[in-house]
């Protein structure tokens, strides 16, 4: 499948279960969206609900016990679902396409130095000579704002957010068009987000890079992102422009998250959504977010499909 020339990526129903003792775990149910060139869109929603599974759907990080993995996902006009396991390593991942993942000090050996470990990326896809490899590090830490020295530093070194810094520059270093940085931020003070975010808004406007940000901080998230993606129970419920998306979301899940983050001014009453998550073993044939929604009507016994409206996509019945 092509992708139109201002189209980066293309999900198009993807899935990706996974076989357990109690059953299949419907994680990614049907997804479908786009990303666009030297765009970040925002992937927003609870814990459980199936975001970092869409990105291990994405970059084919998968475990032994998956039950179900298809769709077609077309990464700058290639079909990358059709590429065997090998040719997609050493082609797709890590070259065209890059993982910040959570917890940085976890994902960084602690007996490599860090400049090391930047470096390898360019050696192992792109054969570059390590010295150079090394040079092409260095450029890579004054982009995210890490001092030269710290290239023989090991990551024990580091702090979280220079750590942080390290792994954005080890997903930057081989330039690919897309970055899947999965909670970036979520162990690092509120001042260390703030720079981290700064980082990545630079990077984008220098190296038109293209994001997947993965996040539960709705209030942070919004300064980098272009679009939103609001998934609930394995799916997409809502995917729209950030501008209209947080002034005024669509989906009642939407509503009930925006509702729940506090604002610097105005004295509107904190919200929480009642009720928990359906059961990834057994979803409900009907909308999967009814037994929670205060809106919930006759029609809501019956899977509502994705509904365009006003360039906005939203997966409910209230807005037919």
């Amino acid at each position: 499948m092509a992708t139109t020339e201002k189209t980066l990526l293309r999900c198009n129903d993807l899935y990706l279960h996974f076989q357990t003792g109690k059953g299949a775990v419907r994680a990614v149910d049907g997804v479908d969206f786009e990303l666009g060139y030297n765009e970040a869109v925002v992937v927003l929603g609870e814990s459980g609900c199936g975001k970092t599974t869409l990105a291990k759907a994405i970059l084919r990080l998968l475990p032994r016990n998956v039950s179900k993995y298809s769709g077609k996902v077309a990464l700058d006009g290639t079909d990358i679902m059709a590429l065997g396991d090998e040719e997609f390593r050493r082609d797709v991942r890590w070259a065209m396409m890059s993982l910040v993942p959570q917890a940085a000090m976890n994902s960084l050996n602690p007996v490599l130095k860090v400049g090391d470990q930047v470096a390898e990326p360019l050696v192992v896809h792109h054969g570059v000579k390590k010295e150079e490899a090394l040079q092409q590090a260095r450029k890579m830490f004054q982009h995210v704002g890490v001092p030269d020295a710290f290239l023989s530093r090991y990551a024990f070194e580091l702090s979280g957010g220079m750590r942080q810094r390290v792994a954005i520059a080890m997903a930057l270093v081989t330039a690919p068009s897309l970055i899947i940085l999965d909670e970036p931020t979520s162990a690092l003070d509120v001042l260390t987000q703030a720079n981290i975010f700064n980082v990545l808004k630079r990077i984008k406007q220098n190296l038109e890079t293209s994001y997947i940000l993965i996040t539960h901080d709705i209030a942070t998230s919004s300064e980098l992102a272009d679009k939103v993606a609001v998934m609930y129970a394995g799916q997409i419920v809502e995917m729209c422009d950030s501008a209209r998306f947080f002034s005024n979301p669509l989906h009642p899940y939407s509503k009930k998250l925006m509702a729940s983050v506090p604002r610097l001014r105005g004295d509107t009453e904190l919200e929480f959504i009642t009720g928990q998550p359906p059961s990834l073993y057994d979803l409900p044939p009907s909308c999967r977010f009814a037994p929670r929604c205060p809106y919930r009507f006759e029609k809501c016994e019956q899977d509502p499909p994705m509904i365009s409206k006003e360039g906005r996509q939203v997966k409910c019945w209230l807005h037919t």
